[in-house]
């Protein structure tokens, strides 16, 4: 499980930029949700891997 955390809050944390990205170059068009709602998810799976982390010691 730790491991799998670990996966996704790094895919997540590179949808975030390639979120962030796209609203830049959309001139304002695109919605800032694109980059924040990976962000939030990537912020979730590290935490969860910090707890599982920290059970383990």
């Amino acid at each position: 499980m730790k491991k799998l955390l670990l996966v996704l809050s790094i895919v997540f944390i590179f949808l975030t930029f390639v979120g962030a990205i796209f609203v830049l170059t959309s001139n304002g068009t695109a919605n800032a949700g694109y980059a924040v709602i990976p962000m939030v998810i990537a912020l979730a799976c590290l935490a969860g891997y910090r707890a599982y982390k920290n059970k383990e010691k």
